[in-house]
């Protein structure tokens, strides 16, 4: 059986388990470590404790325990809804009402927080390992493998399904491009409650890698091999200037690299290949672009077996990678929607062109940008400034950042004979909105910029907002109450 035929739960068992016998450490964090031993003994036993359920929810953070629930789940084919620290109290439950989880775990520190969700029956990962090894049967192909929560968005969340052989696919791909091998160090220093750096810490324990999820300096002063990243911890390793000849590759996915920010690493990690990876939760992997330590740079590579097509602007991707569909609630029923089309294409409503057999991406349009790797929609941001009383109007950029990618910043119209604070929306705004959708910048203006048709002139609005941001320092979050003239439309 070749790895592509493999399912997730296989994959991990045939791999990871093989390295069991091994002394070393298999996962670090800020508290400890633990080897393949150790780990696959608490997998195992966990994986007993959980089978035959259909799913589980997960709030993970950086901790060995969440590591262990998330492999054992996989390995006994039972399904993991990963939760993330950003939903809302009621983005929380509609997220339990469609999945109907058997159970929710998470680390004690994350009890308090799902308590405020109003989840009162939440499992720590050691409460889950008690039991014996079990023999436990092997889920089929197209079962379900994880049902991941969109990140950073407002209104409803998205449920997006992927199942156990469309991952060990992903695994596969990760194989062929990245010179991954037992010994290795794998730094993940992102919260696994992002599916990239989940992601990051399954290959690596495939591989038999040490999986360092402490924070990047910890990982890069112990000698790591590999990093995933996004743009921002980039950024922040740069700034640090912590230098590591150790480093070969990085792994980086969300919003394109600055091209500064992308110098400033390389000039710490000087020995790495610098890999950024284009796709989303619903596509897996579509294209890299590569930059080896040399200097020899390679854009829009596709991965091996993505096919694209180019459909009045808008890049469509077929691939055995591909999510199955988002999971929502039909009457007292659940249903797959809007997954790969009957030949197997779908959207994600980005833009490209393809020549030479390579990518280009031209974004997905202005309605929602990718801030520190999570995806902020922009409309709904409007929306809740339209509901705060004295705003009239209310117009939502991004801004470009250096570190983070892009943020959101708000222009807002209000009312002269009863003029509100900017104070005041900011309050209303946090009791609504998740932390990645709070804009950085909320300035009042006298006329939002519009289109000869209309529309929100988001270029020239962007424009001015910019100027407001250049008050303070850049990398601080500006607010201001002054009235800003917008440019002529």
């Amino acid at each position: 059986m070749t790895t592509v035929q493999m399912m997730t739960s296989e994959l991990l068992a045939a791999r990871v388990a093989r390295h069991s016998d091994r002394p070393e450490a298999a996962v670090v964090d800020a508290t400890g470590e633990i080897t393949y031993r150790d780990f696959w003994d608490r997998v195992t036993r966990t994986a007993t404790a959980l089978a035959g359920k259909r799913r589980i929810a997960v709030l993970p953070t950086s901790d060995i325990g969440s590591l262990v629930v998330v492999v054992a789940a996989m390995h006994a084919g039972v399904s993991v809804v990963l939760l993330h620290r950003h939903l809302l109290a009621q983005e929380f439950a509609d997220v339990i009402a469609v999945c109907k989880p058997s159970l929710i775990a998470a680390h004690p520190r994350q009890h308090a927080r799902l308590h405020g969700w109003g989840s009162g029956n939440v499992f720590a990962p050691d409460d889950l390992a008690l039991g014996p090894t079990e023999t436990i049967p092997a889920p089929a192909p197209n079962s379900e493998l994880l049902v991941g929560v969109t990140s950073g968005t407002t209104g409803p969340p998205k449920l997006f399904v992927r199942n156990q052989a469309s991952w060990a696919a992903t695994l596969d791909r990760s194989d062929a491009l990245l010179d991954l091998r037992r010994g290795d160090r794998v730094s993940a220093p992102g919260t696994l409650d992002h599916t990239h750096f989940l992601y990051g810490a399954l290959h690596g324990l495939t591989r038999g890698a040490t999986v360092d999820l402490r924070e990047p300096t910890a990982a890069l002063e112990d000698a790591a091999t590999h990093l995933y990243s996004v743009p921002t911890i980039a950024w922040d390793i740069a700034r640090s200037r912590v230098r590591s000849t150790s480093v070969r590759e990085v792994l980086s996915s969300a919003a394109r690299w600055a091209q500064s920010g992308r110098a400033a690493l390389a000039a710490v990690l000087p020995n790495a290949v610098l890999t950024h990876f284009y796709g989303a939760s619903e596509l897996s992997f579509v294209s890299y672009d590569r930059i080896e330590s040399n200097g020899t740079e390679v854009s829009g590579q596709l991965f091996d077996g993505v096919e694209v097509e180019i459909r009045d602007g808008l890049l469509h991707v077929r691939s055995d990678m591909l999510f199955d569909g988002y999971l929502s609630r039909v009457g007292d029923h659940t249903t797959l929607t809007n997954g790969p089309d009957k030949n197997g294409w779908m959207t994600v409503g980005d833009r490209g062109s393809v020549e030479d057999g390579r990518l280009t991406l031209h974004g997905r349009g202005s309605e929602t940008i990718v801030r520190a790797g999570l995806t902020v929609e922009l409309t709904p941001i409007e929306a809740a400034l339209l509901a705060v009383p004295g705003v009239l109007e209310a117009g939502v950029v991004g801004l470009s950042h250096d570190r983070t990618g892009e943020e959101p910043a708000a222009g807002v119209v209000v009312a002269h004979n009863d003029p509100i604070s900017v104070a005041r929306i900011r309050r209303h705004l946090r009791t609504v909105l998740p932390g990645p959708s709070l804009p950085v910048v909320l300035a009042v203006v006298d006329s939002l910029p519009r289109t000869p048709r209309g529309k929100l002139d988001r270029q020239a609005l962007a424009a001015t907002l910019a100027t407001v941001r250049t008050v303070g320092s850049p990398d601080a979050p500006v607010t201001t109450n002054q009235t800003v003239s917008a440019p002529p439309s």
